[in-house]
């Protein structure tokens, strides 16, 4: 009697188990597009996270130049923040709280370092659970050109 349980058993599994077949097919079919479209999105983040980056960059780059192109701090400073707030909107990166600070010494063969900081907005990347900005920061230095003229009245 036991060896007829044992052998119904036995029997009620393996039609059990075969009765399963193709369900880890079906439910990879269901998941699959999600995981995609996660993929999808997380590149999305990523990408534009390297993007805003590469703009930042470029517009401290371009900002320490238009610095290095006059002979006064004051008009060094709002040069190097104008030229910066305007790569910025052409480049469109959407930047909040932009910061520019400018430090080095604007003599023959001197060098300018001009910094940039600002809030850069993702959008719609709340959906991944990203929050609407990140905080980026930016460094370029370039020097004063050596043979520039300085004529006397030129200090602004």
């Amino acid at each position: 009697m036991t060896g007829d349980v044992l052998k119904a058993a036995t029997v009620g599994m393996r039609r059990w188990w075969a009765a399963e077949r193709g369900s880890v097919t079906a439910e990879a079919v269901l998941v699959t597009p999600l995981l995609v479209m996660l993929l999808v999105f997380l590149a999305v983040v990523v990408h534009r996270g390297v993007d805003a980056r590469l703009r930042l960059d470029d517009a401290a780059h371009q900002a320490a130049r238009a610095a290095t192109l006059h002979r006064g701090l004051p008009a060094a400073t709002a040069a190097a923040r104008d030229t910066a707030s305007a790569a910025l909107a052409h480049a469109g990166l959407v930047c909040r709280d932009v910061t520019t600070t400018m430090s080095g010494s604007l003599v023959p063969a001197g060098t300018v370092t001009v910094s940039l900081r600002c809030t850069v907005d993702f959008g719609q990347a709340l959906l991944l659970g990203v929050l609407g900005g990140k905080i980026l920061e930016s460094t370029a230095s370039e020097v004063v050109d050596t043979h520039r003229s300085w004529h006397q009245g030129e200090g602004s």
